[in-house]
């Protein structure tokens, strides 16, 4: 199943720097529209159990510690073929690698601070979609 749905997250580097209302500027130009937009800090409780599963893998402790140092931007965007369309927009994982006038490649600092979480499937964008965001906060 094809939603036409994605969820993003800036991360705390992003809007630590003060890119978050470019990252925001750039995801509404791309033609993405927000159907859910909220400014939080991810507690290390709720950091562990958004990212839980990598909670086997040994970067585990320092993602849930960076996601949870500052606050961050929550979002679900709206397009044709979101998913897809959406983390080729961000660019690769690894800033360094990512091309060339990506979100990553614009505003990433490195592989864990690479400024934008996006879904990777429609099943992750609704579960990622539902952490954050009740059905009375989506259009």
């Amino acid at each position: 199943m094809n939603t036409n749905r994605t969820f993003t997250m800036i991360k705390p580097t992003a809007v630590l720097n003060g890119n978050s209302g470019l990252i925001i500027d750039m995801i509404l130009k791309a033609g993405f529209q927000i159907k859910a937009l909220k400014y939080t800090k991810l507690s290390t409780q709720q950091a562990e159990e958004f990212y839980a599963v990598h909670k086997e893998r040994p970067f585990f402790p320092d993602l849930v510690n960076y996601m949870s140092s500052g606050p961050i931007f929550a979002a679900i965007l709206e397009k044709d073929n979101a998913i897809e369309t959406y983390r080729n927009f961000i660019g690769a994982t690894d800033p360094a690698k990512a091309d060339e006038g990506t979100i990553r490649n614009k505003y990433g600092v490195s592989i864990q601070q690479n400024a934008v979480h996006g879904s990777d499937s429609d099943e992750n964008a609704e579960i990622e979609s539902n952490f954050f965001f009740s059905s009375f906060e989506r259009f």
